[in-house]
This record gives C-alpha cells, structure tokens and sequence, in this order.
C-alpha cells in the first residue's frame, strides 16, 4: 500500500483521476446499446442480424477512430482533445432523450458510430494520464486510467432498470450527468504534459475524414453495397482500419512497418479484445451452454467484467516489477490453456465458470502489462500508438463473437471457436517469446538495468579483493 500511495504522488494524482473519469464514463457510453438492445428491439422492427450488426457497430466505431483521436493527441492539446470528445460521444443520448418518437434503424446506426468516440477515448485518456508520471510507474498509471472499462459493469446495472421505467430512448439519458462530471474533472483537473509534434488542423481534418467516412461505410455495408449477409459485416472492420490507416501522416504510417508493432497488437487483440468480445457474448454463451436463466447470466457477465477491469491496473503493477514482456509470456500461455481446455472439454458448468474467471483474470492482466510497454518502445508517439494498438483490440473484440456465433451455427458447438482463439493466443505466445530477448533490453525499468549491470562489477570487485 505505501508503495501504492508513493507511486500516485509521484505525479499528478488529480489529472489521472480525470483520465480515469474520461475513460470510465466514455465506455459507459461506448456499450450502452448492447443492454438497451432488447428493449429497442420491441420497438423497432429489426432481424437478429441487424440487431447484432446496430450493437457491433460502436465496439468497430470505436477501434477505427482511436487511429486517429490518437494521431490528433500526438498534435494538439489533449485536455481539449477529451472536451471535444465528450461532447461528441453526448450526442446520441441528446438525439435520443429529445426524440418525440422512436428513430429510425439508421438513424440508430449514426448515433452508434458516435458512441463509438467515447470507446475512442482510450487513445487520450491513457496517454495524456501517463504524461503526468515518470516512467518507472507507467504501467500502474496507464492501468488505473485504464480500469475505467469498469464502466461496462455500470451498464448492466444501470440502463435495463431505467430503460423498464421509463423507456429505452430516455434511459439513454442517464449518461448525461456521468459524461458532465467527466467534463468538469477534465476542465478543472486534466493536464497533458507530453511531447507534441504534426500539424493540428491536418490531424483534425483527418479526424473528421474518418468519422464521416465511418458513417458512410457503416450505411453502406447496411445497403448490401459490400455484399449481402455475413460478408459485408466481416469486411467492414478492414475497410475502416483502411480509412483510418489512409488519412495518417506517412511518418507515422511508417511504425506499421515494424514488427514489434503488430506483435504487440495481435497480443492486445487476444486481451482486449478477448475482454470486450467475451463481455458481449458470454451471456449467450452461458444461456446456450449451461441454460442459465438470462437474468443470472447477465449478473455473471457484469461479475466477471469487474473482475478483468478491476485487476487490470495490478497487471501494469506486475509488469513495473517484472516487465511486460515476462508477464505477457505468463498470460497468453494461460489464455491459450484455458480456450484449449474449453476446446477439448466442454466442461460442466462449475468447471466452466471456474475457466471463464481464470480467462478474464489473464485478460485485465495481460491489458495492463501490454501497456507497460507502449511508452518504453515508442517514446513521443504514445498516443498515436495507444490509438493503433486500441484499434487492434477493438477489432479483435469485434470478430470473438461473430467467429464464436459462426462455429455454432456451423458445428453445433463452441469447440471450433474456442480451439481458434486457442491457436491464436498460442501464436502470439510463441512470438513474444522469440522477441524476448530484444524487448527486455527495452522493456525493463531504467533502474532495473542499472541493478543488474551492477552485479557483475560488484562481482568483480569482490573477487578482486577491492
């Protein structure tokens, strides 16, 4: 605990429980159609196909946009970056709250790629917190702003009881008051103490470019232009990074270019991803498999997000220590264990529940230790990496539960499912570790380098009587 406390007033506490507020409240907002959505569903006339389609579309809404809200950070004031961004992830719940009547389906699929610039915020809240500290606590910092995806849990709780009351449209206006006190933290409190470079207006515009031509891909894919069915959904994620990847400046584009990059995002993909992407399938993964009723699960979905949100700062603690890098080896070979034993077994409920905790444990772990690493490697670029890396994740969170639906549909189980992400977090074990030895050159603290340099001398100077 006191190493706790001494780590916080080590910056600017103030401004991290601003970014922290910023982020919780932004993924509040970001999901707040998934619980809504049975209760839309009675009053706009929509398949199961679109309705699943109008809840994915702020989970993609969000990962193409952190691109660039993160390339706009590395350019421009991100305090202002974050009052910008409030007001615009407010939108959808003013439209809604002062709608006379319901609105249409496409008017919801608008207002969803708005929701998403509140999951977008990740790309400044984490950066602009972790500009406040020194580097040696990076990991814990970036994680506590970071727990603010603890806002999922608040979404179960909170919407379907004022949605029953009141109504889905002016349920929506109970962010309202959440996204002002994010507002005035974030006016009184936030202060972005990192490096700036690029040019403002261009990032803006290129903001603003992506944004627009999300709303357009998003309609277009609802028109059947890119196919009809599943085809035009499974394209639209890579047509959106696409878009993003376009409008970056070429000297940024250029960190593309570099391994370590995609290394790092397949592995916050399989976390991250696998953190959001489960949070909004294993309600139908535990009705389906166990025959939960559907009230119990959606409490154990909103338990075990709280559980991945809430040790996700002890994750970058763990990593400060030990490094990302020996923490990530640990996580993604418990992640690759735990869908295996899904895979092959098909537990009973008690052992399944037991696996779901275990996996989400890995997750909020592995979500802090990924981002231990993103200010040691890409120093001055952070925000535009938080962006990219999110994005990553966002995705990843975007195909679990389409690729999870797809091996029921086909197969009649989950197995298929579970042994494909299974391979995948295998895979992205087997590569961190092969880049091991080159990251813990970077990875690990300033002064752990020093301690350990330290030794041999010491050594030396021992056996040579000194």
């Amino acid at each position: 605990m006191k190493h706790l406390l001494n780590s916080l007033t080590s910056g600017n506490w103030r401004a991290l429980l601003a970014c922290f507020l910023y982020f919780d409240t932004g993924f509040t907002v970001w999901v707040m159609f998934g619980p809504l959505a049975p209760f839309i569903h009675k009053d706009i006339a929509m398949t199961p196909a679109e309705l699943g389609f109008l809840v994915a579309v702020p989970v993609l809404g969000a990962a193409i946009l952190r691109v660039t809200l993160g390339n706009l950070y590395q350019a421009y004031d991100g305090r202002r970056i974050a009052l910008c961004g409030v007001v615009l992830s407010a939108l959808p719940s003013i439209v809604l709250l002062l709608s006379p009547s319901a609105p249409s389906y496409v008017m919801l699929l608008v207002l969803g790629v708005f929701l998403g610039v509140g999951g977008a915020s990740f790309a400044v809240a984490l950066p602009m917190a972790g500009s406040n500290y020194p580097p040696k606590v990076q990991g814990l910092v970036l994680g506590l702003a970071a727990a603010g995806n603890i806002g999922a849990v608040l979404d179960g709780f909170l919407f379907p009881s004022l949605a029953d009351h009141f109504g889905w449209a002016k349920a929506a206006g109970a962010a309202l008051p959440l996204l002002a006190l994010a507002a005035t933290a974030l006016f009184f409190w936030a202060k972005d103490l990192g490096p700036k470079s690029g040019s403002a207006p261009r990032a803006l515009r290129s903001f603003c470019v992506t944004l627009g031509g999300l709303i357009a891909l998003v309609l277009a894919v609802h028109a059947g232009v890119f196919g009809a069915g599943k085809t035009g959904v499974l394209l639209l994620p890579v047509l959106g990074a696409l878009l993003a990847i376009a409008v970056l400046p070429k000297h940024y584009r250029s960190v593309l270019a570099e391994s370590d990059t995609w290394v790092v995002m397949l592995v916050y993909s399989i976390t991250f991803g696998g953190f959001v992407g489960m949070s909004s399938y294993v309600t139908t993964l535990l009705v389906s498999l166990y025959q939960l009723p559907k009230l119990e699960a959606g409490l154990f979905m909103s338990l075990l997000a709280f559980t991945g949100a809430l040790v996700r700062p002890l994750g970058g603690l763990i990593a400060d220590r030990i490094s990302g890098v020996r923490a990530l080896v640990l996580l993604l070979a418990g992640i690759s264990l735990c869908d295996f034993a899904f895979a092959a077994w098909m537990p009973p409920l008690p052992a399944g529940i037991a696996l779901l905790v275990a996996t989400y444990l890995c997750f909020g772990l592995g979500n802090g230790a990924t981002f231990q690493l993103v200010p040691q490697r890409w120093k001055g670029k952070t925000g535009l990496m938080s962006g990219i890396i999110g994005a990553a994740g966002g995705i990843g969170g975007f195909y679990l539960p389409v690729i999870m639906g797809m091996a029921k549909e086909s197969t009649g189980s989950y197995q298929m499912g579970f042994a494909t992400f299974g391979v995948i977090s295998a895979l992205a074990f087997a590569l961190v570790v092969l880049h091991r030895t080159r990251w813990l050159t970077w990875a690990l603290p300033a002064e752990s380098l020093v301690v350990a340099s330290s030794i041999p001398a010491a050594g030396a100077r021992a056996n040579s009587g000194v």
